[in-house]
């Protein structure tokens, strides 16, 4: 038992650690194939350079389900408006899915320019609807990993919260990350037929949101983004200081039988006084690939159950969220205080529900908003 809890430990740091919520996000286990590759850019640079980073352990085998699932089919169905085939398209990200992550820089703006080694990660995860109200849907991911160990022995499941996504019809405004910790609230002057996305981290701090449209054809629907500015994900932070912010756009386009989410990031370097530095700019261009591939036959029952004990408790902190962004036109927010990050505190409340305490929802509230104002200017 000690020896499970001490690899859960190792998972669940390793997670946070990479893991950049929302569609940046990572997971800790590879794919049966041992052997990392990334086939794209920069074939001139010498052998090992660019060997991609990220997670390095392998997991369970998966089973791909390559039919049209039922949700494409009702996406793709005759007679409906476009509000009701967009809302059809956010819910077909719902399911269980495996998940790979894959970044690389493409384009450097200096002449000294050197690309840093690409991102490459892969896991399994749920997305489950939390809300659907019609012009407001709710999507929550959580991770439920088997890993290989050295001996090459299956442990697990390992469960972990992931990222959030929550998607808003013509939502009249959204707080912006505006650099420096920083997020201010922006009016939309034109939401007409557009949908809002704004993506939260393990914790359901925020991390960007922006609007976009839904584009839909025989084959594939599509949802393309505003450029909006975010803080660096943890895959960036922990290993990069040369810059500030990414300014990033994303498509997620739904497919028969999964999705996948593209990226275009740029690099921004910041001034004094917050704006892109006109002496240097930007450091580089960035692609990603998220694509999330329909599983079958795969054991999700631990992730359904972390989700049925402690749902009620993230319901508060969402709500607690909420209130921040209805109280606060301008705030900052800085996801570590005195060597203790946001997600920490959440976790550990989290996991007392998860070995079967029983949830007092005043308590719980009062917890959540007195620890996130520490967290908060």
């Amino acid at each position: 038992m000690n020896l499970l809890r001490s690899k859960r430990g190792l998972f669940i740091a390793a997670v946070i650690s990479i893991a950049a919520v929302g569609c940046t996000a990572a997971a800790v286990a590879q794919s049966e194939n041992p052997h990392r590759q990334f086939t794209f850019s920069w074939p001139f640079v010498a052998d090992g350079d660019m060997r991609p980073r990220g997670g390095t352990s392998r997991g369970a085998p998966v089973v791909l389900d390559h039919s049209e699932s039922p949700a494409w089919r009702a996406l793709r169905a005759q007679g409906i408006d476009d509000f009701e085939r967009d809302r059809r398209a956010i819910l077909a990200m719902a399911g269980g899915f495996r998940t790979s992550f894959d970044f690389i820089e493409t384009v450097g703006f200096a002449p000294e320019f050197t690309p840093q080694r690409p991102y490459q990660s892969w896991g399994t995860e749920y997305i489950y609807v939390v809300e659907d109200t019609g012009t407001h849907i709710t999507l929550q991911h959580i991770m439920a990993m088997f890993i290989r160990d050295d001996d090459g022995d299956l442990q697990g499941p390992f469960v972990q919260k992931h990222w959030r996504q929550e998607w808003r019809y013509e939502a009249p405004a959204v707080h912006h990350y505006v650099g420096n910790d920083r997020w201010s609230r922006v009016v939309a002057s034109d939401v007409k037929g557009k949908w809002s996305q704004a993506v939260y981290q393990v914790d359901d701090s925020p991390r960007y949101a922006a609007f976009g449209r839904w584009e839909h054809n025989a084959s594939f629907s599509a949802w393309t983004s505003d450029a909006t500015w975010r803080p660096l994900p943890r895959r960036e932070s922990s290993v990069r200081d040369d810059y500030d912010v990414l300014i990033g756009t994303n498509r997620h386009t739904i497919l028969p039988s999964g999705w996948v989410q593209e990226e275009e990031n740029l690099k921004a370097v910041l001034d004094a006084d917050g704006h892109v530095d006109e002496r240097v700019g930007y450091r580089s261009r960035e692609l990603g690939v998220n694509r999330y591939e329909r599983i079958v036959d795969f054991d999700f029952s631990a992730a359904d159950s972390y989700w049925e004990q402690t749902s009620v408790f993230w319901a508060d902190v969402r709500q607690a969220w909420q209130d921040v962004f209805d109280e606060h036109t301008n705030f900052q927010f800085t996801e570590e205080r005195e060597g203790r990050a946001l997600w920490q505190a959440m976790f550990e409340y989290a996991s007392k529900l998860e070995e079967g305490e029983a949830y007092n929802s005043s308590r719980g509230r009062r917890f959540v908003r007195e620890t996130i104002e520490q967290f908060i200017n």
